[in-house]
């Protein structure tokens, strides 16, 4: 009696079937399947992705060197001062008000009020070589009176008197206003090779007699400065007083298919200081000028209160050009392909009915089994073109074969699941049932 052979275990057979359903699925082909759903919010979402897509416009885009310059008019009692010019912009200042501390030496004097515990009442409270970040000088420890009133401070070692004591303020806001301003900019794209400047090349003396304006004067770059003021929506006499900085803004934004001459400049004008911050507010800054007498050094120290303007240059030069429009159509239909499957994962994962859009996008098609030589009616049947089967020929050989001779007249393909001749679904899957598919309307109730 033979032995009984051994079983494989169990992993061996999942393993196998395993395989075998790789190897299956390997010559499986994919085909997608195309379902209008009418649902509004999917809609939004995937013209949303295709729009954000589109607004990048294809061509070649190059960003401006420039080069700058600026030139001051008006009463020569104004001063403008140049902090800088290049690194995309220029930096000025036209001062306003000043306080001037003459005839200052180094010295012992009294500390300024406005420092903090620079009063006191004994000498006690002025601590010997302490030195105040905010303060004139080193401390003395000794508690002097203040230079005018009853009040006392800390004495300091330091230039003397110090600012607070004898300084003389002037105000020069009134005569500001005209102050005239040439500002001269140029830009280059060096990837297209273009150039241009912001003044108007003419012979007539143009520069000597006009300034700015946006319509009939704008390649005259020359500003008053109560317009700047004005146009960043400031009060002179306030800003005047208090300081404060202008930002002129130059924008070349040029599309080089057309011609330089519509490649022009667009002038901004805004305040840069945080006007509301106390702390940050205005401008201001310290100067002094130093001097011999009787062989001991005296300087007079200027403070000074001004409009600083800075000059800002930007912009951004575009052209058409064959490769990036390739790679920006390339980029845009990828994203037709993205906002694709976020519906279609929006669809099978959260809305409702989605078993039925499931089923009625993923079809699986088993073409039946013919002889190796007819693969021609198997891509027929594939496809759903196989025509009907011709009848029977009769047993009698004389008698000719009609149904070869003339074919019958072509009938109407129907897709549906009991056609016998074309493609079925597969009989290990059957099709799933819902009382829903039954509705004519189908996906349109999603």
């Amino acid at each position: 009696m033979a032995a009984a052979e051994p079983k494989p275990p169990a992993g061996a057979d999942a393993a196998r079937r395993l395989a075998g359903g790789c190897w299956s699925a390997l010559w499986d082909y994919e085909t997608p399947k195309v379902i209008v759903v009418k649902n509004r919010r999917l809609g939004v979402v995937y013209r949303a992705v295709r729009v954000h897509r589109a607004e990048e416009l294809p061509g070649q885009r190059d960003g401006p060197r420039e080069l700058c310059h600026h030139q001051g008019q008006g009463h020569h009692l104004l001063r403008a001062q140049s902090v800088g010019c290049g690194g995309g912009g220029s930096v000025f200042s036209i001062i306003t008000r000043i306080e001037v501390t003459a005839s200052q030496t180094l010295g012992n004097c009294p500390e300024s009020v406005r420092v903090s515990n620079a009063t006191c009442d004994l000498d006690e409270d002025c601590v010997s070589g302490q030195l105040d970040m905010l303060g004139n000088g080193l401390r003395t420890g000794r508690c002097v009176p203040y230079y005018q009133g009853s009040a006392k401070t800390c004495e300091v070692s330091g230039w003397c008197p110090v600012e607070d004591g004898a300084s003389v303020s002037q105000f020069l806001g009134k005569m500001a206003p005209n102050f005239t301003i040439l500002i001269k900019n140029s830009i280059h794209y060096p990837k297209f090779q273009f150039s241009k400047g912001n003044i108007e090349h003419r012979k007539d003396g143009y520069l000597k007699h006009c300034t700015f304006d946006e319509v009939s004067d704008l390649y005259c770059p020359i500003f008053k400065l109560g317009f700047i003021v004005e146009q960043a929506g400031e009060n002179f006499t306030e800003l005047a007083h208090t300081g404060g900085v202008i930002g002129v803004v130059i924008n070349w934004d040029c599309d080089l298919d057309l011609p330089a001459s519509k490649c022009n400049p667009k002038y901004s004008f805004r305040r840069l200081d945080p006007k509301h911050v106390p702390a940050s507010s205005g401008y201001n800054f310290r100067f002094a000028k130093y001097y011999k007498t009787n062989n001991s050094t005296t300087r007079t120290l200027i403070k000074a209160y001004g409009i600083r303007i800075d000059v800002i240059v930007h912009g951004q030069a575009g052209k058409f050009s064959l490769i990036p429009t390739i790679i920006n159509l390339a980029t845009a239909l990828t994203s037709i392909g993205v906002g694709s499957f976020l519906c279609d994962w929006i669809l099978l994962t959260f809305m409702n009915k989605n078993k039925v859009y499931s089923h009625k996008k993923f079809d699986k098609v088993c073409a039946p089994r013919h002889s190796p030589g007819s693969w021609p009616v198997t891509l027929a049947l594939v496809l759903g073109q196989a025509p009907p089967p011709a009848p029977p020929c009769p047993a009698d050989p004389s008698q000719a074969c009609q149904a070869l001779a003339v074919p019958p007249p072509p009938k109407q393909m129907v897709d549906t699941p009991e056609q016998t001749t074309g493609p079925q679904l597969c009989a290990s899957e059957p099709p799933w049932q819902d009382s829903t598919l039954a509705d004519p309307r189908g996906l349109a109730q999603l």
